[in-house]
């Protein structure tokens, strides 16, 4: 996400709660939290490659439990 600067300035005869609605407002209109709070949980797929090892992982333990169960070593 690119950076985006926001400013403001304060007036000469402005009060510090009017300064603080007024960037609180810039930062509504330029809806920056919405982006990082969207961003927030993005997650990336997992490549193919690992996709693939753990699925045959998976397969070679289900075999050997099987044939593990086959010689009456578990139940």
């Amino acid at each position: 996400m690119a950076k985006t600067v926001i400013e403001v300035r304060k007036n000469a005869n402005e009060n510090n709660a009017s300064v603080l609605r007024r960037f609180s407002r810039k930062i509504q209109e330029s809806n920056i939290i919405q982006k990082v709070k969207g961003s927030r949980y993005n997650e990336r797929k997992e490549s193919k490659l690992k996709v693939k090892k753990a699925t045959l992982k998976r397969l070679g333990k289900r075999k050997e439990i099987e044939r593990l169960r086959k010689l009456g070593k578990i139940k």
